[in-house]
């Protein structure tokens, strides 16, 4: 599913997206499959992450998630096919990649796009891959009808600003903050400004991460924006069950904590006092 047809089907239904981050392969295989199905039944987008040994825009918690995935044999190739299985069993839900473009440049541009294609990966978000570096994986992502979503920070100048959104497809990643990912007890109060700025220019949905940890934060953020994004505390949930060797203790009871945190976080986006728009 596109992930237009996505955003189109929620504002009929007078909803917000909750867009929701897993690491594939986290703690092994097996478990995020089933974890990822779990995830499936609530979030209208999942965004799944291709672990990498160096992921620089990632706070400690799906650094740890990463180092799991990568021990337990976790790889591009093996990314693909999960996501080619989750699309057979939900093909409503968008599937988006997190990766970093080292993955990208090691499989080939073209053939990486063309591969998320087939399996019904909808976008990719790639966050050290600069606007200006950018063009020839954009050219691949428009002929094989695949979204290339960029990241935009507080810190990003509007001239730049425009030049991203000029290109950006799919929704626009606003990061909340600068820094790293991570849980946070309060959300900027910068966040609403930035917002307001990004929806000034943009032509596909702003959707806010890092540092959403909770119900009330997505209530909060889709006040303003499209969608809210959640990634380190719903990777945290894997690290709560952990064994000392790595393992899931119960996994019944790690899936269904997983699935009443997010069903919970589908919840704050259906709240009733939701702003269309931001006022300029």
């Amino acid at each position: 599913m596109k992930l237009k047809e996505k955003f189109d089907e929620l504002k009929n239904k007078n909803e917000k997206a909750f867009i929701a981050f897993y690491v594939g392969g986290d703690p092994n295989l097996d478990v995020s499959e089933k974890a990822l199905e779990v995830i499936c039944k609530h979030a209208d987008i999942v965004e799944i992450g291709i672990p990498f040994s160096d992921p620089v825009a990632d706070g400690l918690t799906i650094q740890k998630a990463d180092v799991r995935a990568l021990s337990r044999g976790m790889n591009p190739i093996k990314a693909l096919e999960l996501a080619k299985k989750l699309n057979e069993k939900f093909p409503n839900v968008p599937k988006v990649f997190l990766t970093y473009y080292n993955i990208i440049f090691k499989m080939g541009e073209e053939n990486f796009v063309k591969k998320c294609k087939n399996v019904g990966i909808s976008g990719i978000i790639v966050p050290d891959l600069p606007i200006e570096e950018a063009e020839s994986l954009l050219s691949y992502c428009e002929k094989y009808g695949v979204d290339l979503i960029f990241l935009v920070a507080p810190t990003t100048p509007d001239e730049r600003l425009k030049k991203i959104l000029e290109k950006c497809r799919g929704f626009v990643y606003v990061v909340s903050r600068t820094g790293i990912t991570g849980e946070r007890e309060k959300l900027s109060e910068e966040t609403e400004d930035l917002i307001r700025r990004v929806k000034k220019y943009s032509k596909v949905p702003v959707c806010v991460g890092f540092g959403i940890s909770k119900k009330e934060h997505v209530e909060e953020i889709t006040k303003f924006a499209d969608g809210a994004i959640v990634g380190s505390a719903i990777v945290k949930i894997v690290e709560k069950h952990l064994d000392e060797n790595g393992n899931i203790k119960d996994e019944n009871k790690f899936l269904n904590d997983l699935e009443e945190f997010v069903r919970t976080l589908k919840e704050g986006t259906k709240a009733k006092k939701i702003k269309t728009q931001v006022k300029n």
